[in-house]
């Protein structure tokens, strides 16, 4: 469970009692019930769940979905669309859990309702965004990055939460054939072979030619040759303004963008209600939808639950792919053992 300040508990209630869910996935939430009722009231639905104390006590194979009930948040200390402490330590412990479970090998995929950065940033020095948490929680120095995903068509990013005054010293080669590569990989491990991926310019028209930048010329266009002699589906650089509508008509399965909002705006514009964020490069997926908290309709019983539906059913697909890759493997328990 998110953020509980705005729309996520009703999120997680919608998501725990529908069928769909309970068929494809046997699933095990972590929050508080009290915050997990409440959001039930609210969605107008009815949830029927085991309970357990803690990890230690979660069946193997549950004939309901299993709440794990930490205890850790009473409805009195829940300020309705307001960032608190107490709701970024709610966010944060249950998110800790989660990625702890599947680090475990117990869990095959992590999924979230929306957090509110805020909130995180006051329960949890130093937070920058999901990638940093995940890190620090699994003690992983992992390549990974977020990627947005709006049905068949996935946006890569090379660089993300930065300002945009650094953006192009932060261009290089390496860091686009990095983004490349872990790009290729994930999408291969949610059924693409070999994934489409177009690569988008820096500048207005891609440069044209060099008037308008060079980066194209010096660095994008090299790093994109260097990922097609290593086997990659991969062209470009193409005009940023133009390309989404390609990849949007069937041309590529994936775009790869310089910066977070040349791609965010795109894929936000095709289909907010839909969108999925994934954070990937770590041994199991873990997926949210791409929209934030909604506190401006937290409480009305109204929120969308599209892009959460899709997210998660993303976190399954992929999930099975990695219970079906450690069992044919016989790979350890602990799924972080070999990770750099």
């Amino acid at each position: 469970m998110g953020d509980p300040a705005g729309i996520s508990p009703e999120l997680a209630a919608k998501l725990i009692a529908s069928e769909e869910f309970r068929a494809d996935a046997n699933l095990v939430v972590y929050g508080d019930r009290r915050i997990l009722e409440e959001g039930a009231r609210v969605a107008g639905v009815q949830i029927d769940v085991d309970v357990a104390s803690s990890d230690d006590v979660i069946p193997e194979s549950p004939r309901r979905p299993i709440f794990v009930d930490l205890g850790n948040l009473a409805l009195e200390q829940v300020v309705p669309a307001t960032a608190t402490l107490e709701g970024g330590q709610f966010a944060t412990a249950n998110f800790r859990h989660a990625l702890l479970l599947a680090a475990s090998g117990r869990a095959d995929g992590v999924f979230f309702t929306p957090f509110n950065k805020k909130a995180m940033r006051l329960a949890y020095e130093g937070y920058d965004d999901e990638i940093r948490f995940v890190r620090d929680v699994l003690k992983s120095s992992a390549d990974a990055s977020e990627f947005n995903v709006l049905g068949r068509l996935w946006n890569a990013r090379v660089t993300s939460h930065i300002p945009l005054s650094k953006v192009a010293s932060a261009i290089s080669e390496r860091s686009i054939l990095r983004a490349l590569t872990l790009a290729d990989g994930c999408m291969r491990a949610a059924g693409f072979n070999p994934p489409r991926i177009a690569v988008a310019g820096l500048n207005p028209h891609a440069g044209d030619g060099g008037n308008f930048g060079r980066e194209e010329i010096d660095v994008i266009e090299p790093a994109v040759l260097k990922a097609a002699e290593q086997g990659l589906a991969v062209q470009g650089p193409f005009p940023s303004d133009t390309v989404f509508l390609r990849a949007k008509n069937g041309d590529f399965d994936a775009v790869l963008t310089m910066y977070h909002d040349q791609g965010q705006i795109a894929m936000k514009l095709m289909g907010f209600d839909r969108g999925v964020t994934l954070i990937g490069g770590f041994p199991f997926p873990i997926c949210t939808p791409a929209h934030g908290t909604a506190y401006e309709i937290a409480g009305r019983g109204i929120a969308n639950l599209g892009a959460s539906q899709e997210a998660l059913r993303l976190a399954i697909r992929m999930g099975s792919e990695v219970r079906a890759r450690r069992q044919s493997t016989g790979g350890p328990r602990n799924q972080l053992e070999g990770v750099a």
